[in-house]
């Protein structure tokens, strides 16, 4: 699963490299180039068993962005997600116990590409891949045996979102700010929801 990520990661850089080489000569204002560093922070919804549970997650981005033409921007990025001290779901067992689904660290990789609206205003749509981190328990009752399972499940992960900077294309570190919507679908039949806003810097 690792090197499932690694190679990800690699062919999100292509991407990048690719967008970069078609970049125009031509400036209509905008600071949407370039190397990005950012945080997020907002609400985390982890499903599993027909289950949900809210809780507050944070975590951070590191993309790059390249410019088509006046108004179209494509670019990659890596993400880590986690909900403050983790999200869980627990249920009573058919026969008696609970059996409780636990998620941890999310590791994406993403390509993401959008529109102009402004040179100030980017909207947003994306789409890659996901490792989520997890464990299943069952608590049984007497007469019954119990489990536990920690392993990592793959997935994937669309979205989209609105992005904003704050200053033009002279700015050495431009700064913006986003709000987005991310799901998460993992292969254990699992999935997580997150309504996030991010901060986050420029590096041209």
């Amino acid at each position: 699963m690792r090197s499932a990520f690694i190679v990800a990661i690699a062919a999100l850089g292509f991407t990048a490299t690719a967008a970069q080489a078609q970049e125009t000569t031509s400036s209509n204002g905008t600071s949407f180039r370039g190397i990005r560093i950012e945080a997020n922070a907002g609400g985390d919804r982890f499903q599993s068993q027909g289950n949900h549970n809210d809780k507050f997650g944070y975590g951070g981005t590191i993309g790059f962005d390249g410019q088509i033409g006046d108004r179209i921007v494509i670019g990659a990025e890596g993400s880590y997600w986690r909900a403050n001290e983790w999200n869980e779901n627990c249920s009573g067992g058919a026969q008696g116990g609970s059996v409780c689904h636990k998620s941890f660290d999310e590791y994406g990789a993403a390509v993401r590409a959008g529109v102009l609206a402004t040179p100030q205003l980017l909207i947003f749509a994306k789409g890659g891949y996901v490792s989520n981190e997890q464990r299943k328990r069952f608590d049984a009752p007497v007469g019954q045996t119990s489990y536990y399972d920690h392993f990592r499940t793959d997935g994937y992960q669309v979205g989209g979102g609105v992005e904003y900077s704050f200053t033009g294309e002279d700015a050495r570190m431009p700064l913006y700010a986003n709000v987005q919507y991310v799901r998460s679908q993992y292969n254990d039949h699992t999935a997580r929801q997150r309504v996030m806003a991010g901060v986050g810097l420029r590096f041209k």
